[in-house]
């Protein structure tokens, strides 16, 4: 089940640069929970769009708490991760305005869906 999230932060740290980053600079570590208990820890460290992605626990200026579940859904762009922290499904301690930024990394909804409006509106 971890294999999408693996995928997901591998990539990033694969990009090592992220444009949509460029302004910021922070630390932002996912404590992603399993439902037997315990936690898969990923940090990312962001200097103005360069990235470093470590699975490992550490310091951070924010920190997003979720199931890694609901994260699986979040990185397909079923979910917003503002959305969810007003939900209450995601925790996000530190400086919140890393969250902000750190989404802009996250897909968007899948195109299907925006498909389907197309359709409905021509009809």
């Amino acid at each position: 089940m971890t294999e999408p999230i693996n995928e997901f932060f591998q990539k990033i740290a694969d990009q090592t640069h992220q444009p949509l980053l460029g302004k910021v600079r922070g630390t932002v570590r996912f404590d992603l929970v399993e439902s037997q208990g315990g936690a898969d820890q990923w940090l990312i460290a962001i200097d103005r769009g360069d990235v470093t992605v470590a699975h490992a626990d550490g310091s951070a200026d924010c920190t997003i708490r979720a199931d890694k579940t609901f994260f699986e859904r979040l990185i397909n762009g079923e979910e917003n991760a503002l959305a969810a922290v007003l939900r209450g499904t995601i925790v996000c301690s530190g400086d919140i305005e890393l969250l902000f930024a750190i989404q802009r990394i996250f897909p968007g909804p899948p195109r299907v869906r925006q498909k389907q409006g197309a359709e409905r509106s021509s009809q």
